[in-house]
């Protein structure tokens, strides 16, 4: 009889809510397996007594079950499953070899396997005896996860022998790095089991999320183990063996994820940012529809378990690919900051969108010297020409005279401050420094310097790109707060839903409409007027609302600075609103217009099916915020 873990199962298929099929594509060889193996009567006459307990037993052992799938919100499969092979050797029953015939046994069939693989395998002698003492009528696994062309060269010379090729669930990343950062990776729970076999044990260890989604939706993905029954007789002959449940699959996650825009993303910042972030968001639902982080990793790395020379490496990386920068770093905002605070002081009435401040070179506040990105003279502006043309001694007059606590509590309102909710293990949730704040960190309340400084989005204000890209959508869809969402729901092969996680508003912001609009104008015009800092993210046909932004933070003697650039398209009816965020070196200039806007140029132009990229005006040089 061959092994009775032999057997072949498809991967998933690509889209998972074709139940029936993945059930026939699962279950298929378990069944075929059961009508293979099926008990002899013999079985249940079995009868332990004092003198045969020993030999003369039935093991019920665990079959893991294949993990459920991760999706995009089209069915597009980010995380599933496919099967890998292993090389094992079967040794008769019953176990009566002496340690040395085993060991003979054993190492007449790895020279087998040896020669048709050619390759050396090495297997101590001590496991293998501890093995055969323990488990020896379960395979002993001798080569893990054959290639396929191993596989094809094995299965014609091992037939009938006590080499046998073993199927077990693995999983797989099929895009490779493209969310890696969201969907996480998996581990084994525990090694190869070498104790003593009992009733209950899993056939081979289960995977576990250990980040990502894989992590939060851990309990839904492991699916329930299936059970497989063996039969010995008073000698410890192996009398039958049989599949009684058949393992039932996990539940599949799916998510909000738009896998093009999530591609696009992460082409943009390959091709244009050694580091940095960009996120996505639909703004009428708060759906994540990319969220991408780079440098990334390629979760397939950790299966079925990652080196400890490649985990250092990952550990090692100056540009700490395992950061998820997209939520669980942080960032002072810049200029991008300026849109909290022109609705803080339109909203307080601190300004009206007629009033005009000069734009000056520099200006002093108590004994520090506060200076404009550009420097020259501006003349007097409005708050729509402050915004296009990112005025920061205009800013800095208009945020004293708002004052911190209006600000403050107008950036909460947009979200900022506080975790946006997703169902990813560490994100941070920023900081909006108060009087409370100032007090414990630096002994002292929020002063006027320090309402300058934050009117640029610059001190000790700190936000994450989900945040930002947060924000615009509010702004993008009139003051309304939508909870943001990475996950559409859970649901089984049988497409029934487990857990849906439906849109939902959190609130509404309360900003005027005169107010929005006022904010929507200026954003369009940072994008397209002449005078405006965004012009490498304008389209043609298409009206792109942004702004851009750029901030120092770090100590002084490793500062960096944050490319940033926010916005929404199209600037009336949005579909998208987006955060971009530019790491640049120590001690290098990069600035919003230069760095970050390109990136979502080139997204944009991708979507909306634009060619070319968009010539540098004199707004985009280095000095543009």
């Amino acid at each position: 009889m061959s092994s009775p873990f032999v057997f072949k199962i498809r991967s998933h298929p690509r889209n998972p809510r074709n139940p029936r099929l993945i059930f026939l594509l699962l279950f298929w060889p378990f069944a075929l397996l059961a009508q293979e193996v099926s008990p002899t009567p013999f079985e249940e006459s079995i009868k332990p007594t004092f003198e045969t307990q020993k030999q003369a037993r039935t093991y019920i052992l665990d079959i893991p079950a294949p993990r459920g799938q991760i999706t995009d919100r089209n069915g597009v499969p980010l995380a599933q499953n496919r099967l890998s092979y292993n090389l094992t050797i079967d040794f008769p029953t019953p176990l009566n070899f002496s340690d040395a015939k085993a060991l003979d046994f054993a190492h007449e069939n790895i020279r087998t396997a040896e020669r048709i693989l050619g390759r050396s395998l090495s297997i101590p002698d001590a496991a293998i005896l501890r093995h055969y003492h323990n488990r020896g009528f379960l395979p002993l696994e001798i080569a893990q996860d054959l290639k396929e062309s191993e596989r094809a060269e094995l299965k014609g010379q091992v037939s009938g022998g006590a080499l046998s090729i073993k199927p077990i669930y693995l999983r797989i990343y099929p895009h490779h790095a493209l969310a890696g950062a969201l969907i996480g990776y998996t581990g084994r729970t525990s090694r190869n089991a070498d104790g003593i076999i009992q009733n209950g044990q899993l056939l081979w260890p289960e995977t576990e999320g250990r980040e990502g989604l894989e992590l939060t939706f851990n309990s839904m993905l492991t699916g329930r183990p299936g059970h497989y029954k063996l039969t010995f007789d008073r000698d410890g002959r192996k009398t039958s063996d049989r599949l009684v449940d058949p393992p039932v699959p996990g539940y599949n996650v799916v998510t909000t994820l738009d896998l093009k825009l999530q591609e696009q993303a992460e082409k943009a910042l390959a091709e244009k940012a050694q580091r940095g972030a960009i996120v996505i968001i639909e703004p009428n639902s708060g759906d994540i529809l990319a969220m991408a982080s780079w440098p990334t990793f390629d979760p397939n790395l950790f299966i079925p378990s990652i080196s400890t020379a490649k985990f250092k490496e990952l550990q090692n990386d100056p540009n700490i690919p395992l950061l998820p920068r997209a939520y669980r770093a942080t960032y002072p905002p810049g200029s991008t900051f300026k849109v909290a605070v022109g609705i803080a002081a339109l909203e307080t009435g601190a300004v009206t969108s007629e009033d005009q401040y000069e734009c000056v070179p520099e200006m002093q506040v108590g004994n520090t010297v506060f200076h404009n990105w550009k420097h020259t003279d501006r003349g007097s502006l409005n708050f729509v020409e402050a915004l296009t043309q990112s005025c920061d001694t205009w800013f800095y007059q208009v945020g004293i005279k708002t004052g911190a606590e209006p600000i403050m509590d107008w950036a909460a309102r947009l979200g900022f401050g506080a975790k946006a909710g997703v169902p990813l293990k560490g994100e941070a949730e920023g900081r909006l420094p108060d009087d409370a704040y100032m007090q414990k960190t630096h002994s002292r309340k929020i002063l006027s310097g320090d309402i300058a400084n934050l009117s640029i989005g610059q001190g000790d204000l700190l936000v994450t790109p989900l945040q930002m890209a947060q924000s615009m959508a509010i702004v993008a869809n009139g003051g309304t707060f939508y909870q943001t969402r990475l996950v559409q729901q859970v649901q089984t092969v049988g497409n029934e839903i487990v857990a849906a996680y439906a849109v939902r508003v959190k609130k509404e912001i309360g900003a005027s409409p005169q107010t929005i609009e006022e904010v929507r104008t200026g954003l369009v015009d940072a994008v397209n007027a002449p005078l405006g800092t965004a012009h490498r993210a304008s389209l043609d046909d298409v009206s792109v609302a942004g702004k851009t932004g750029t901030a120092q933070w770090g100590p002084k003697e490793k500062e960096r600075t944050a490319a940033w650039f926010a916005g929404f398209v199209p600037a009336k009816n949005p579909q998208y609103a987006f955060a971009a965020v530019y790491e640049g070196d120590v001690g290098s200039k990069v600035h919003g217009g230069s760095a970050a806007a390109p990136m979502i140029g080139q997204i944009l132009r991708q979507t909306y099916g634009q060619g070319g990229v968009k010539e540098k005006t004199d707004a985009d040089d280095e000095s543009a915020d």
